[in-house]
């Protein structure tokens, strides 16, 4: 099964979208299945996983919704307060919904960087998987640190790292996030997915070789058996056509194995989240 491990689904509002800037206004629109439905097609996927990209729980319903009109969404990613009294409660009422998967919570752009080491929003995590839910972490490299503390207190949660933690493309950075990318991947439970790379490059300059170091650092901490692919979309179309984020991966893995291949775009995060 070829999946695209990461994108996402919204009906535009500018106020609850502020992240959406005016230099991104190629995506200021609602974007929905019937968008996104003939590209995974065009390009050989049978369905992807769906993230969430608002911080309101009743978005939640919108993205059931989505998944349950279209059997090419696999499986959802949602939100909850992990830091509520009541997350337990809050868990227990989506156990209903099959596609269901797993939570993210929107660390990158939170004040505390080490926000995921509160006690509340540990016991939050703590609960995920007596639910079997999986945890995405969205941060930026400065949190890889924090974030390498709260997978080890949870050996038994499966975490993925969203967009490999954001690595400073643009600028060329890459020995600090290597190191910090290579710590976290040393907890087996820790799972990372090869997205949102082009968004983190310049946008109207960049090339296949930009990549390569990074793609280079995921392989070498991970292993493909621990990597998923994601386009992203459709943040991605603010730095490219979807052929031209999938054709980066396509390429820097053509040499690898039919196997390693397939595990990559399709098999891991088939298993990850239990997709059927």
């Amino acid at each position: 099964m070829r999946i695209d491990a990461h994108q996402h689904f919204w009906q535009f509002d500018p106020i609850r979208d502020s992240w959406i800037t005016e230099e991104m206004s190629l995506i200021q629109r609602d974007f929905l299945p019937e968008d996104l439905e003939p590209v995974l097609k065009r390009h050989g996927f049978d369905g992807c996983v769906l993230v969430q990209s608002a911080q309101p729980e009743n978005e939640n319903a919108f993205l059931l919704e989505a998944a349950q009109q279209h059997g090419f969404v696999k499986g959802v990613v949602g939100w909850v307060d992990l830091m509520a009294e009541n997350v337990e409660e809050r868990l227990a009422s989506y156990t209903h919904h099959e596609k269901l998967k797993g939570f993210r919570y929107i660390l990158q752009g939170d004040p505390d960087r080490a926000i995921m080491l509160r006690p509340e929003f540990k016991r939050g995590i703590s609960h995920l998987r007596e639910y079997g839910y999986t945890y995405d972490v969205l941060i930026y490299p400065d949190q890889l640190v924090y974030a390498a503390d709260l997978v080890g207190a949870f050996p038994d949660q499966p975490f993925v790292i969203d967009h490999l933690a954001k690595p400073y493309i643009r600028s060329g950075e890459v020995e600090q996030w290597k190191r910090d990318i290579k710590s976290i991947a040393r907890y087996g439970n820790v799972w990372c997915k090869v997205s949102g790379l082009v968004t983190e490059a310049d946008w109207r300059n960049w090339n296949k070789g930009d990549f390569i170091p990074y793609l280079e650092s995921a392989v070498e901490a991970f292993g493909v058996e621990r990597l998923m692919y994601g386009s992203d979309w459709p943040v991605c179309l603010v730095a490219g056509a979807y052929g031209e984020i999938l054709g980066i991966v396509e390429e820097y893995f053509s040499s690898f194995s039919k196997t390693e291949q397939a595990a990559l775009l399709g098999g891991n995060a088939a298993s990850f989240y239990h997709l059927t």
